[in-house]
């Protein structure tokens, strides 16, 4: 066995409708300057009446075992993490099983928000290391245009669809794990979160009426807290493992925004030349960010054999982590 848990296969799957700033000007008093100024985003892709979070995250997942060259059927565990499943209940890891055809393989949801793929990185990580699997799959999926409110300004502009997927792999030629921290703090939940629908607010008429079901969002405060962190994370896996921010080759941030992105580099006195932003590209994409930034960055040659990797999110909860890898 291998010291460390290996990513040896990774995929992404996006939506082919692709809308840029000047369709949001259409449906909401704002503009192509002020989006791109506030949260470089400049287009974002939206999932069709057919595509949900199970299907987009399937199609993530063949993608990541092709690439890993791993049997469907070798896969013992899938987890999901999301903020917009498929269903309240069951978890879309179930849905995606049944999908890709994973028979032998235990599936479950992590409810992390954007951190999702660092918590379920995690887990998958001590699962490895345990002995209780070989070959795990790791997806970050969302449907958000489903839980978006297109009225709200604020929010409507940041977000889009689509899932990453990694296998983590006991053997075989990959990128090693070499360390995971998770974090969170209860006492922020007011600052990114959807009051409707779950056992306190119940869907009703009034639920409804008061556009409950949509993403509620607290941007100054939630900014703050991000940049904070995400800089704590960074720091803090590296010092656990005798690195320092000058021994980090790539940063590989959750995209939540272009300022948080610039602001986390800023505190950490690296250049920005060393984080990976696609934000550009596909918006927030909650937990799908990490895993499709990490996918391209590896398809563009961004990361070389040996360099060290981070890999730092933040999200509702509020919730806070990074990964550690070599590749």
């Amino acid at each position: 066995m291998n010291d460390y848990p290996l990513i040896t296969g990774f995929g992404f799957s996006v939506p082919d409708q692709v809308w840029d700033n000047h369709r949001l000007e259409k449906i909401v008093d704002t503009s192509d300057e002020w989006i791109q100024s506030r949260t470089g985003i400049i287009t974002r892709c939206i999932a069709g009446k057919k595509e949900t979070t199970a299907t987009l995250a399937s199609k993530a997942a063949r993608t990541a075992l092709d690439n890993a060259g791993i049997d469907v059927l070798d896969i013992d565990i899938i987890i999901v993490a999301t903020m917009s499943p498929e269903m309240v209940f069951p978890s879309t890891a179930c849905f995606v099983q049944d999908l890709i055809g994973a028979k032998n393989a235990a599936a479950f949801d992590i409810s992390a928000a954007c951190t999702g793929y660092i918590y379920s990185l995690s887990i998958a990580s001590s699962m490895i290391k345990s002995g209780m699997a070989e070959n795990i799959l790791v997806i970050g999926a969302e449907k958000l245009s489903s839980i978006v409110d297109w009225t709200d300004r604020n929010t409507c502009v940041l977000f889009g669809d689509g899932a990453g997927a990694s296998v983590i792999s006991k053997s075989g030629e990959g990128c090693k794990i070499i360390d995971n921290v998770i974090h969170s703090d209860g006492s922020s939940t007011n600052l990114l979160y959807m009051p409707g629908g779950g056992s306190k607010h119940p869907t009703s008429e009034e639920t409804i009426r008061k556009r409950m079901h949509f993403i509620k969002m607290t941007g100054k405060g939630l900014y703050k807290e991000a940049t904070t962190s995400m800089t704590s994370a960074v720091i803090q896996i590296l010092k656990k493992n005798g690195l320092r921010i000058a021994d980090m080759d790539l940063l590989v941030p959750h995209q939540a925004n272009k300022r948080i992105i610039v602001s986390t580099a800023k505190k950490l006195d690296i250049s920005l030349k060393k984080a990976y932003v696609n934000i550009q590209k596909y918006g927030n994409t909650s937990a799908a960010s990490i895993p499709i930034a990490l996918t391209d960055a590896r398809n563009e040659g961004r990361i070389k054999s040996g360099d060290i990797v981070v890999l730092v999110g933040f999200g509702s909860g509020m919730t806070w982590g990074a990964s550690l890898v070599r590749y």
